[in-house]
């Protein structure tokens, strides 16, 4: 049976009061009310600071990701894009149906090519935080914070392992595109079988998903470019989880944000609203486990660095809906219709 958007929203809470739950466990109150209330304030606005120059990073890269199919300005990009992660802290995955909405409205897209650039994005992202997780875990100098035995092995083998799967999507990708025709083809035969009012809105998806995929033919120099973008990316998200730990007088290196970032991978992958619980868990799980701090301290940088990395998306994502001609009941509803459309 299929659930609903207001029941997948509330099994979402409740998945998220969970991990909550789990995150707090044997935290003392005091000790993390004392770190919170002597977090240093210069730290903590350059987080903040770090976080918009990240949006507009994503919003840049974006554009050259849509530029095989059109030609986005990047005004139009970054309040699609600021949208589109507000929208994701309040329906989980929300951002994903967003922002190809918002481009294809008002470009001459398809919704289904401009969500085949978002799924060539995730795969960037994916790329370069395996990449950064791989540089940390065996060519860079590890603190001697570091744990280090089966942690370690446990870390290196799971890092391998996803990366080769990231691989292998991205090569099945290029080459659905690459042979899309015979792709198409195969896939048409399958849909033979429903009827045509089924098979043919499918088959029309499908085509325009292909023509989203251009990019992974893109020459060298352009791929070259969003690998660039994607690295700048997610090196300043690490700037900002350095910078939080900083607040919280934690000596970690620069680069142990790299692995942070890897076990924040995975926590917000959980389907909570406004990643609430998966991020707090895995920050948490990643000082402890990773580097010896203490569960109060952990505790802190976790739910600071998930208030101050949302706040701005959030605040400048609701100073935009006006001008998208959007208000959050159609944010809400536009989900919900997606979900509807879905088998």
């Amino acid at each position: 049976m299929k659930l609903g958007q207001g029941a997948k929203l509330g099994l979402g809470a409740l998945l998220g009061l969970g991990l909550l739950a789990l995150f707090l466990r044997g935290v003392h109150w005091s000790a993390l009310l004392q770190a919170l209330a002597t977090a240093r304030k210069l730290d903590l606005f350059l987080v903040m600071a770090v976080t918009v120059l990240m949006y507009f990073f994503r919003a840049w890269r974006w554009g050259y990701l849509l530029a095989p199919i059109a030609k986005v300005e990047l005004r139009h990009l970054m309040s699609a894009t600021v949208v589109g992660f507000m929208s994701g802290l309040l329906v989980p995955r929300a951002g994903e149906i967003l922002r190809p909405y918002l481009i294809a409205r008002r470009h001459a897209v398809k919704t289904s090519a401009a969500f085949a650039s978002i799924i060539v994005e995730r795969l960037f992202d994916l790329i370069t935080v395996i990449l950064l997780f791989e540089v940390y875990l065996y060519l860079l100098p590890m603190p001697p914070q570091q744990a280090r035995g089966e942690f370690l092995r446990q870390l290196r083998f799971w890092g391998t392992l996803v990366g080769a799967g990231a691989v292998a999507v991205t090569v099945v990708l290029a080459m659905f595109h690459a042979h899309a025709e015979r792709a198409l083809a195969l896939i048409d035969r399958c849909l033979a079988v429903l009827p045509r009012r089924l098979a043919q809105p499918i088959s029309g998806a499908v085509r325009a998903f292909s023509q989203g995929l251009a990019i992974l033919q893109a020459p060298a120099s352009h791929l070259a470019v969003i690998a660039a973008q994607s690295v700048a990316t997610w090196l300043t998200i690490a700037l900002g989880i350095y910078f939080n730990n900083l607040a919280f007088g934690l000596d970690l290196p620069f680069h142990t944000a790299f692995l942070i970032i890897g076990f924040l991978t995975v926590g917000v992958a959980v389907p909570t609203p406004g990643m609430v619980g998966g991020f707090h868990l895995a920050y948490q799980l990643a000082l402890t486990e990773g580097f010896g701090v203490s569960k109060e301290v952990a505790a802190a940088a976790g739910i600071t660095s998930h208030a101050l990395t949302n706040l701005p998306v959030l605040i400048a994502g609701l100073a935009y809906l006006p001008s998208e001609g959007l208000t959050l009941g159609k944010v809400a509803e536009i989900a919900a219709e997606d979900e509807d459309r879905r088998p």
